[in-house]
C-alpha cells in the first residue's frame, strides 16, 4: 500500500498554517502552532493515533487562540480526508473510552462523508491557564467538518479542565486510529454497501 500522507497549506488573513501527516507512523512529529496546551494536545493525536504530524501556525493569539485552533481543526481534517482516498480498505469505524485520573471520556467516529459533530463535555473552568476551554469543541468541529466524518464525544465524568480536555483528545486519537487501520479482510473493498463514501 502507498504511503498514506497529505500536506495541507492554508492561509487566510487570520492564520497561515502548513500542516503535513503520515498514517501509521510513530516517527517523531514537530508541532508549534503558538497555542500551548492545543500543541500539547495535538501530541496525544500524534502519539496514541499513531500519526506523524507536522504542524506549524502563525495565527492571530494577539487577539485570542480561536481562529489558530478552528483552523488547524479544519487543516488537520483535510489532511486526513486527502490521505485516506476513496478510503479503500479502511476499518471506517472507531470508538474508544480513555480515562485521565478522575476525567473518563468516550469518542466514537464514522469515517463516513457525512459530517456532525455530537459534543458533550461541561468544563468546570473557563480556561486552561491561558486557552478557552470552549475552543476544544471548536477545533473538533472543525476537524469533522473537513474530514467528512460523524463525531460523537461525551465527557462522561470529570472534576479537572485539564484532565476532561486530555481524556477527549486521546480517546479522538484511539478512536481514529482505529477507523483509519486497514481491514486486512476487506483491503479492497470500500466499508460501505453505497460502494462510497
Amino acid at each position: 500500500m502507498t504511503p498514506r500522507q497529505a500536506t495541507i497549506t492554508r492561509n487566510t488573513n487570520e492564520t497561515n498554517i502548513h500542516l503535513a501527516l503520515q498514517l501509521g507512523s510513530s516517527d517523531t512529529s514537530d508541532i508549534n502552532t503558538g497555542v500551548g496546551f492545543l500543541d500539547h494536545m495535538l501530541e496525544q493525536i500524534a502519539r496514541h493515533a499513531q500519526i506523524k504530524l507536522v504542524v506549524h501556525c502563525k495565527g492571530d493569539t494577539h487577539i485570542d487562540d480561536h481562529h489558530s485552533t478552528e483552523d488547524i481543526g479544519i487543516a488537520l481534517g483535510q489532511a486526513l480526508n486527502d490521505a485516506l482516498g476513496d478510503k479503500k480498505g479502511i476499518t471506517r469505524y472507531g470508538s474508544a473510552y480513555c480515562p485521565l485520573d478522575e476525567s473518563l471520556s468516550r469518542v466514537v467516529i464514522d469515517l463516513s462523508g457525512r459530517p456532525g459533530l455530537y459534543f458533550f463535555a461541561d468544563f468546570p473552568s473557563e480556561k486552561i491557564g491561558q486557552f478557552d476551554t470552549e475552543l476544544v469543541a471548536e477545533f473538533f468541529q472543525g476537524f469533522a467538518n473537513h474530514a467528512k466524518a460523524s463525531l460523537h464525544i461525551d465527557n462522561l465524568r470529570g472534576k479537572n479542565s485539564h484532565h476532561i480536555a486530555e481524556s477527549i483528545f486521546k480517546a479522538f486519537a484511539r478512536a481514529l486510529r482505529q477507523a483509519i487501520t486497514i481491514d486486512d479482510t476487506m483491503i479492497d473493498a470500500i466499508p460501505s454497501t453505497k460502494g462510497a463514501l
